[in-house]
């Protein structure tokens, strides 16, 4: 029913007004009820969030403070994976939308990261007492614990996304592609909280369970739940890779290693270090299974483009065989070793799995770009890790390792912001163009064509990272790597549709170039763009890569508007990180030292839980 009352047109900008009233009202009313049940249960005047904290927390053996959240944020975050991989998905078959409620995935997407707040919101809202060492006062009888605060503070950062998304693509046009500032904003703090999810977990080991766990795979994923939340960060850094994982880059082929490394550096060494002998093999297993499953869904089973995945078990495998000669007592130090090995044994490894079954083998030319600084992003991501594995292990682990401090680690991320900065920055090669000859293989209406590409200059495409024809958003997505057959000149390897809503291209990267030819563009009056049609031989010129990419993106816009808007969105990221920052070392401190401070009322015990120990 609610498909049948979007506009005709699929706007090009912002959502329409009728929509944005109906999903704001949504929001607010959902927020209101857990607000008012937030109240009850504070007041004392509802039991239903105690029951259901302490039926969590007999399955679980954690406090129902931290027992109850943790579960809803887990599955939260599977929700929002399935809706972020589908949406992907939809908006490379289909296009863009007809309206944000008009789109299913957008559902799943709203839900998982409402799910994360409202996880936050129930751990900040469930203790009576002083839950841990490390939490946070909010009254003078009031202490929320940390990992809440945080959970509640990166999906916040994930929802501000929506709203500002929508003022962007006003401003911008949409711009399609994964790393728009606001898209990042959605992916990178559903991504990082899994940081806060750790930090509860922390902080309701402290308690000693009582009575049985759960036994069969609630159990399982019970006493695996250090190493399983590490496979949740591991996935969570992962999302900054999908671009790569569709087939459908719009950036430099060199940044795919360098990701792998910074996420395989970062979860992996922090697992190691975290959970223990094993914990990054098993970290693994869980990114292997819960994305071998999201792949399931999106492809086969609703029918849209296949995401893809790198492997991890070659980075898993070193981290842990480094382990075992570099002690995990000196975090910083195990956490280079490790980065160094990801960024030249794990990037070789990655090569080979690249050549199975991504959808973008890694070429040869591509090692000149990615040798000399993929281990650096390998080592500092490393840093980063043991950064966060000390400060998420501290208290389990009280004297084996001293606290480490964070300036190594933050320099880490200025090196890695820095590498990705340079790599950033393009330079399309001027003066390259195209004869496109085509020859029918499918008569209209559904027509698919093969293509004959002369490149000129022929040397424009020596080194190339890819020379490809890609066609989409008419119903499916095709993607052909062109063989080639003389100096310059390449063919297809399948047919290509040209007909109806299909964007058809011939794509080339080398260096630091990314530039592309259309072969057929439909017209598009919600832009507006004129259409280019299919002619059977034809010269046109490779433009830079997003005109053709990202068509939606509005060129009216003052100069000055953009940097301010990337400045602003910029801000709030360096606000989160910092936030993340203090909330790690307030956690490694607080466990780690002796209490400065009164330790406050201890938490209420609900049956079948432990009072808490003094810390």
């Amino acid at each position: 029913m609610l498909l049948a009352v979007v506009e005709a047109a699929k706007p090009a900008g912002g959502a329409a007004t009728g929509e944005v009233v109906l999903a704001t009202t949504f929001a607010m009313l959902a927020t209101s009820v857990l607000l008012v049940l937030g109240i009850l249960h504070r007041s004392g005047r509802t039991q239903v969030l105690a029951r259901l904290g302490e039926k969590a927390a007999r399955q679980t053996g954690l406090p129902p403070w931290a027992a109850l959240p943790s579960q809803l944020a887990a599955v939260s975050l599977l929700i929002a994976l399935i809706g972020m991989y589908w949406d992907i998905s939809l908006h490379i078959d289909d296009g863009r939308d007809a309206g944000p409620l008009a789109n299913p995935a957008h559902y799943f997407i709203l839900a998982g990261l409402f799910g994360i707040f409202a996880a936050g919101f129930l751990a900040v809202v469930l203790p009576e007492g002083r839950p841990s060492r490390v939490s946070v006062p909010i009254s003078r009888d009031w202490y929320a614990p940390l990992g809440g605060v945080v959970l509640l503070a990166t999906s916040s950062f994930a929802l501000l996304g929506f709203p500002l998304d929508d003022f962007w693509h006003r401003l911008f046009g949409q711009d399609v592609t994964l790393w728009g500032p606001t898209h990042l904003m959605l992916i990178g703090g559903a991504g990082l909280s899994l940081i806060g999810h750790a930090i509860l977990l922390v902080e309701g080991g402290q308690e000693k369970p009582t009575g049985a766990l759960s036994r069969g795979v609630l159990g399982v994923l019970t006493r695996s739940r250090l190493a399983a939340v590490c496979g949740g960060l591991l996935i969570g850094l992962s999302t900054f890779q999908a671009e790569f994982d569709f087939g459908v880059p719009q950036f430099r082929m060199v940044f795919q290693p360098a990701l792998i490394a910074a996420a395989a550096g970062i979860a992996l060494v922090a697992a190691r270090i975290y959970a223990g002998r094993g914990g990054a093999l098993i970290a693994t297993l869980y990114f292997l299974a819960i994305r071998g499953f999201v792949t399931l869904i999106v492809g086969p089973v609703a029918g849209e483009t296949i995401p893809h995945f790198p492997l991890y078990a070659a980075e898993a495998l070193i981290v842990e065989l480094i382990a075992l000669r570099v002690a995990t007592q000196n975090p910083y130090r195990f956490g280079a070793l490790a980065g160094l090995g990801i960024g030249t044994l794990g990037f070789a490894a990655e090569w080979g799995w690249s050549h199975l079954w991504m959808p973008l083998p890694w070429p040869q030319p591509l090692l000149a770009e990615a040798i000399p600084l993929v281990p650096i992003v390998g080592v500092a991501a490393g840093v980063i890790g043991g950064f966060v594995g000390t400060a998420l292990g501290a208290p389990r682990r009280r004297g084996e390792f001293r606290v480490s401090r964070l300036a190594p680690a933050a320099v880490s991320v200025i090196a890695i912001a820095a590498v990705i900065g340079n790599w950033l920055q393009v330079q399309p090669e001027r003066g390259v163009s195209a004869q496109i000859t085509s020859s029918e293989v499918r008569a209209a209406p559904h027509k698919e064509v093969a293509l004959t590409v002369r490149i000129a200059p022929s040397d424009a495409t020596k080194n190339a990272n890819w020379v490809q024809a890609l066609a989409w958003q008419g119903g499916g997505f095709v993607q052909d790597r062109l063989a080639r057959i003389g100096e310059g000149v390449y063919r297809t390897t399948k047919p290509l549709p040209a007909y109806g809503d299909w964007k058809t291209i011939v794509r080339l990267h080398r260096d630091d170039s990314l530039i592309s030819a259309p072969v057929y563009m439909p017209s598009d009056p919600g832009i507006p763009a004129a259409g280019i049609p299919l002619r059977a031989n034809v010269t046109r010129p490779f433009i830079e890569d997003h005109k053709l990419l990202q068509r939606e993106r509005k060129d009216n816009v003052a100069g000055w508007l953009p940097a301010a808007a990337y400045g602003i969105v910029g801000m709030i990221v360096l606000g989160f990180l910092v936030v993340l920052g203090w909330a790690l070392t307030r956690l490694a401190r607080g466990f780690a030292e002796p209490s400065r401070r009164p330790e406050g009322p201890p938490a209420k015990r609900f049956r079948g839980q432990a009072k808490t120990a003094p810390a």
